[in-house]
């Protein structure tokens, strides 16, 4: 984490993606606008109000969930909210990462400023100072439905704000709360009245996840345009289907952004021209050649319809109750994460089908039916050495994986809470399952690369285009060309690292802009 990052100021304003990325990936600090800290002290009133007044107020003086109908007595509260905590934080199996942690504060800030929940100052200020600190709560995998949003999961950071549970410090020990709080001279906090519910009740960890896999599929969608260029050419396919005229035909955007780039990275291919003359007994190229920008292009628009339902969601005060402007403290099911658990689970579809595609690309190049004259498996000695053949078996594992993550979450409501909670979203199990995802597909395209790069260099002395020899030469700087079999481990995995880190990307820039 960089401390060169300029500060995110949290006030009522929604949050941007690119602030989100900055405090969970970056290591931004955070500060509290004024507006806010005026915006919590007008929203403390009206709970301290409700907290005075005979009636009984959901979530003030009442018991939560199924309990909802016990009054608790005025000396009871405090131990009501610390009690909450506690016994929500009840998560279960391995931690879950840090810059999801930091996202998922980051996002719970930003509610509780708005002055909707009710919450003190100080508490949110606390909050903030864990986030500077860089104590990042110790949360776990399982325990979130998804409904009353990310409860588990926000429970173990608000747990934390007590000073109680354990914790990642700065440097990344995993030490006691109170004691990584007591370095950084940070006080824990005495929940007051509703205050336990308010900092547990949203759907911040679905979110946080979401923003985070909308970056690193933007990234992975164009890098999926750089392999399946290089395959294209590899495989001695045509760039024609790929014109501006055919593709108006069918003008969804995503596909059009994806024809310009093939078009873009194929341009002055020097094996493209190769056979594109009358000579050419070729009719059409298979599927997984010709319709690249058709799947690449219809995950694009998954991904600006993910885009803009985070967008929203950043922009909303996720509470339950919560406090209305005109000082009513209302009930409300905002908190229910479907229409983030769907678009969690959309992007896991487009993921899986994208590497699907990027699959069959890399596994007709190693078959000499059909890979118009390279060796079998793209093998030095075939027979003696076995090329990538299990480069594929790999990727073609991963994407039975991805298959399998691709089943919806969404649809699996299991009913909790004596039946109060009823019906339940599964976004976080959606979000958990995509980062899965993601993951899988950066390791497809770079076997796809990988592959394509080693049958370019086996169609010397034909050359492959400005744009896609570019990655072949940045490729080469970590990972030797065509030889004896060798550790391909090694090799997978420093593709995948140029794939996650923009190399690829980059490399193809130097020659031409990508949408």
């Amino acid at each position: 984490m960089s401390t060169a990052v300029s500060p995110v100021v949290v006030g009522g304003a929604p949050l941007t993606p690119a602030q989100v990325l900055a405090v969970a990936r970056s290591g931004a600090s955070v500060t509290l606008s004024e507006d806010s800290l005026k915006a919590l002290r007008c929203g403390r009133e009206r709970v301290e109000a409700l907290a005075a007044a005979p009636d009984p107020a959901y979530g003030v003086s009442t018991g939560f969930g199924a309990l909802a109908t016990r009054h608790i007595a005025p000396g009871s509260r405090a131990s009501l909210q610390r009690s909450l905590v506690r016994s929500h934080a009840a998560g279960s199996g391995p931690e879950v990462e840090r810059e999801v942690v930091r996202a998922l504060m980051l996002l719970r800030l930003r509610t509780l400023a708005t002055g909707s929940t009710g919450v003190r100052p100080a508490t949110a200020e606390t909050l903030a100072a864990l986030l500077n600190a860089r104590i990042t709560p110790v949360v776990h995998e399982y325990g979130s439905l998804g409904c009353s949003g990310d409860l588990a999961p926000l429970s173990h950071v608000a747990l934390a704000l007590m000073g109680e549970g354990r914790v990642r410090d700065a440097s990344g020990g995993c030490v006691p709360a109170a004691e990584a709080m007591r370095a950084a001279g940070i006080a824990p906090v005495e929940l007051g009245a509703k205050e336990g519910l308010a900092l547990i009740n949203g759907t911040d960890g679905m979110l946080g996840m979401l923003v985070l896999a909308c970056q690193d599929l933007e990234r992975l969608l164009r890098t999926a345009d750089v392999t399946a260029a290089m395959s294209v050419e590899a495989l001695l396919g045509t760039d024609r289907v790929f014109a501006e005229e055919l593709q108006r035909l069918r003008p969804h955007p995503g596909q059009a952004a994806s024809a310009a780039n093939l078009r873009a990275l194929l341009a002055d291919s020097p094996i493209v021209a190769s056979h594109r003359g009358p000579d050419c007994n070729r009719v059409q190229d298979a599927y997984s050649l010709r319709c690249a920008p058709q799947v690449a292009g219809a995950a694009r628009d998954t991904l600006a319809h993910a885009l803009t339902v985070a967008g929203r969601e950043l922009d909303s005060v996720i509470d339950n109750p919560v406090v209305l402007d005109d000082g009513r403290v209302e009930s409300n099911g905002n908190f229910h994460g479907a229409p983030v658990a769907y678009v969690l689970d959309f992007l896991a579809i487009a993921a899986a089908d994208v590497a699907s595609i990027a699959e069959r690309r890399t596994d007709r190049m190693l078959d000499v039916a059909r890979s118009h004259g390279l060796p079998a498996f793209l093998a030095d000695d075939p027979g003696v050495d076995s090329g990538h053949m299990i480069a594929q078996y790999t990727q073609a594992a991963i994407v039975s994986e991805l298959k399998r993550l691709a089943v919806p979450a969404a649809v699996d409501s299991i009913p909790s809470s004596a039946m109060q909670e009823d019906h339940v979203s599964m976004g976080w199990a959606a979000g958990r399952k995509l980062r899965r995802a993601v993951d899988g597909l950066t390791s497809v395209l770079a076997v796809e690369l990988l592959t394509a790069a080693r049958a370019l260099d086996l169609r010397a002395p034909l050359e492959p285009g400005p744009a896609t020899g570019a990655v072949v030469r940045a490729l080469r700087e970590h990972v030797p060309g065509p030889g004896p079999d060798r550790h391909l481990a090694p090799e997978i995995a420093a593709a995948a690292a140029l794939v996650a880190d923009g190399t690829v990307l980059a490399a193809a820039e130097s020659v031409v802009p990508l949408l």
